[in-house]
């Protein structure tokens, strides 16, 4: 397999490789979320201080990230839309996804919670509640990994968002964090990830009104970028970083990152995957 021919690179770094040169760097295609929620300002500059290898992200939507990858355009994938991460990898862009960690999502919505949702953890019948009650919706609508994860659990539902667009169900075509903005400005309910919204400072009078569905799980997977089919990829440094993600390492830095007090992913990579 393509990645073990890079793990002898990864065992001289646990014994102390010599620094690599200043433009050393890779790019990471990335989600808003890893992003927004201040991860990768945590996480990798303990990579970077271990290797030299800098970190260069593009933090985008999920879909956008994958298109990216699919072009070439980055040496690494760090996603949260395990269908369409594998696809990547089943299309010959991607040399081998690993799971990383996961989250979940939360539906947020203002104090005065129009459509009685507060407290719900059946996430169908809550947004069900929502569309009933015509009470604003605020969707991403940017192929992302939340509305993805948005949009499958509309379809679990006999509402149909489409026909609603543009009234109660308003799309932004944005960020996470933007859409939260938006979403406060109009009194609307929003699904986030958690780790966003621990970390989002502008939380008005939103609260997590719906929580706890195991429909609402989050997982994150990396992918090192094909260098066969993109050779402009720089396999050995990406895949140097793909190892230490996925190393006890990485995971373990990952667990530590918390934000006023609360974690906000958690490392589940396999093991037996180095």
């Amino acid at each position: 397999m393509f990645r073990r021919a890079f793990l002898g690179l990864a065992a001289a770094l646990a014994f102390g490789a010599p620094a690599l040169a200043a433009d050393d760097f890779i790019v990471v295609q990335s989600t808003t979320s890893t992003q927004n929620s201040g991860l990768f300002d945590y996480l990798l500059p303990i990579f970077t201080d271990k290797t030299g290898i800098e970190v260069r992200v593009v933090a985008v939507g999920t879909g956008q990230a994958i298109k990216n990858a699919a072009n070439g355009d980055g040496d690494v994938l760090f996603v949260h839309a395990k269908p369409a991460e594998e696809k990547f990898v089943a299309d010959g862009d991607g040399v081998e996804r690993f799971d990383v960690m996961y989250n979940d999502f939360v539906i947020v919505g203002p104090a005065s919670d129009p459509a009685g949702v507060a407290g719900m953890s059946d996430v169908t019948a809550a947004l069900e509640m929502i569309a009933e009650a015509e009470a604003p919706f605020a969707s991403r609508g940017d192929d992302s990994g939340t509305h993805k994860a948005e949009l499958r659990l509309w379809g679990e539902t006999d509402v149909d968002v489409s026909a609603a667009s543009g009234g109660w169900y308003r799309e932004t075509g944005s960020g996470m964090g933007a859409t939260l903005n938006a979403g406060l400005g109009m009194g609307a309910y929003v699904l986030t990830d958690r780790a966003t919204w621990i970390a989002f400072g502008n939380k008005g009078d939103h609260e997590i009104q719906v929580e706890g569905d195991e429909k609402m799980f989050n997982q994150y997977g990396i992918i090192l970028v094909n260098p066969e089919a993109h050779p402009n990829v720089k396999a050995d440094l990406g895949q140097q970083f793909v190892d230490w993600i996925i190393s006890t390492e990485g995971q373990d830095a990952i667990a530590a990152y918390t934000v006023d007090g609360q974690q906000l992913f958690f490392p589940n990579a396999d093991p037996s995957a180095m």
